[in-house]
């Protein structure tokens, strides 16, 4: 693996039977970097996504983070995930749980931080989503917007070096939506490396470094958000624009 890379992914394909949904991906991501990937549904972004901490095992090539080749069955899989944080589009949180913890469940499990760390640590990170008040409510009372803020709180709380954003408002009311790609936009700021499949193009013009352009298992087209939404190069890239901004 390249040193100057914090994420790099080398000739990844995945299949499904006969359906090969990732056709020989090749994507290197430098530290705090944030790559915003579009492109039509069934393109293989999330595919993609969920190879890269291994919830979905790849059949070929190379995914190095950290150093750690995790597509490489022998790399322990558990060692590596403490250090990615991922966010789906449906918030996955335990619904028997205070929001809290929802948070310290895995440092104090994982990390073997003391409960009394791990609940400060939580508070932090609910201060930064802007939720710290709801510390001690159950998710069932929260709305999706801020269910998804506590499952992002919930990620950074492992400390990790890069996350993962699968589709994050795609499940929310429109209304929510700002206050979640908010909170994405002050970890940019703050130098996260983050991954994110988004259709918010209005979120990948603004915070994205990079724009990665997926259709059909490859990555067409990759460049800053002004080449790729300005200038696209690729009939593919061009088409799913015009669709998608109505130009």
């Amino acid at each position: 693996m390249d040193k100057q890379y914090k994420v790099q992914v080398k000739d990844l394909h995945k299949s499904y039977g006969e359906n090969e949904v990732l056709k020989g991906i090749d994507l290197a991501v430098k530290p705090s970097e944030v790559v915003c990937m579009i492109g039509p549904s069934g393109s293989g972004k999330s595919t993609f996504l969920r190879c890269l901490n291994r919830l979905e095992v790849p059949n070929s090539g190379h995914i190095y983070i950290d150093g750690y080749d995790i597509a490489d069955p022998k790399t322990d899989i558990n060692l590596v995930r403490q250090n990615i944080g991922m966010v789906f589009q449906h918030f996955n949180l335990f619904p028997n749980m205070s929001v809290i913890d929802n948070i310290t469940l895995a440092p104090v499990e994982l990390k073997k931080m003391s409960k009394e760390e791990a609940q400060e640590a939580a508070l932090h990170y609910l201060d930064i989503v802007g939720l710290k008040e709801k510390a001690n409510v159950n998710p069932r009372t929260l709305s999706g917007g801020q269910k998804q803020r506590v499952a992002i709180a919930r990620a950074l709380a492992m400390k990790p070096d890069v996350m993962l954003f699968d589709e994050p408002t795609s499940a929310l009311d429109p209304e929510m939506v700002g206050d979640v790609l908010g909170v994405m936009q002050d970890l940019a700021k703050e130098g996260m490396t983050m991954i994110v499949v988004t259709h918010e193009m209005g979120f990948a013009k603004r915070v994205a470094d990079r724009v990665v352009f997926f259709h059909d298992g490859k990555i067409r087209e990759d460049g800053t958000p002004e080449q790729i939404f300005e200038h696209p190069q690729h009939p593919d890239t061009q088409n799913f624009l015009n669709k998608v901004l109505n130009v």
